[in-house]
């Protein structure tokens, strides 16, 4: 199936063509940047680091971070095709995978639990320890699909 998908004309045209892939990555990157982004200063402020911000102020930017995941989504989707099979067989990059789909749950659970502390303080959001406890996982989950994504290249 892997083989059959890098034979498509898809993924031809992203593996040859000059400006695909390079674009394709730098979409990619740009994805990164946001949700990666939004989501890790958010769980920073919530395990105490930025006390200038309400936690609150990250809820609304949760939609900006979908977009940010749907552009990685679509040009992740792309890239593999270029190398269906080498990426199904590589540790990394299902490490990478791994920590991405884990990341997205903690980030709708904290999304949650986030708007459900907000509604009952009013006068200030108080982080529960649960809360700090999964914003601290969801932390080291964005940190381990980066550095899983750098290793692809070279493992």
């Amino acid at each position: 199936m892997f083989e059959w998908l890098e034979s498509t004309s898809v993924a031809i045209w992203v593996g040859e063509s000059l400006w695909a892939y390079p674009s394709l990555l730098s979409l990619h990157i740009v994805g990164l940047a946001v949700v990666v982004g939004i989501f890790s200063m958010r769980d920073m402020r919530l395990l105490g680091l930025f006390p200038g911000i309400e936690p609150a102020a990250f809820l609304p930017l949760s939609k900006l971070a979908v977009i940010g995941f749907i552009i990685n989504a679509i040009s992740g989707m792309l890239l593999f095709t270029s190398q269906a099979v080498t990426f199904v067989n590589s540790t990394p990059f299902l490490s990478k995978i791994s920590c991405v789909i884990a990341g997205m749950v903690l980030a709708g659970i904290i999304q949650s639990r986030l708007r459900g502390e907000v509604a009952i303080s009013k006068a200030g959001t108080t982080v529960s320890g649960s809360t700090k406890l999964i914003a601290l996982a969801s932390l080291a989950t964005w940190v381990g699909a980066i550095v899983a994504g750098r290793l692809i290249a070279y493992i």
